[in-house]
């Protein structure tokens, strides 16, 4: 067959997380800025919460490449794109939805947007892993 569905699968895996560990390096590189979203939830402990989330970025995506316990680590690498949609791009509490122009409230409405899109594939993947259709 002239599709190698293993490399498709592997190309699948990679476009799906490929944005995981250049966020977690934006994060390192610019921790300040990182910081500061970090602490704009009503949650404790920013510097923690940055330290985990770079660590799930970082190791998650890995195991989803690799194949190394891929299933676990799509569905929990899909609850942190939920949890973060939740707490970081709360589109609803600005003002500036519907105002011309540059729009925080649109930014984080499309953030918000893209990763429950991400959720819903790293879902998928989990469902499809389990039963042994992606290998």
């Amino acid at each position: 067959m002239w599709l190698n569905l293993a490399a498709l699968s592997l190309l699948a895996r990679v476009c799906l997380v490929i944005l995981f560990p250049f966020s977690a390096l934006d994060k390192i590189l610019f921790w300040r800025d990182a910081l500061k979203q970090a602490n704009s939830s009503f949650i404790p402990g920013g510097p923690v919460l940055l330290v985990m989330a770079i660590g799930i970025e970082l190791l998650l995506p890995a195991c989803i490449v690799i194949g190394w316990h891929e299933r676990l680590a799509a569905l929990a690498l899909s609850g942190f794109c939920i949890v973060t949609a939740v707490l970081y791009h709360p589109f609803w509490q600005f003002a500036d939805f519907w105002t011309p122009g540059d729009s925080k409230g649109r930014n984080n409405f499309w953030d918000f947007l893209k990763n429950f899109g991400l959720a819903g594939g790293l879902l998928i993947l989990a469902i499809l892993t389990d039963r042994g259709a992606i290998r």
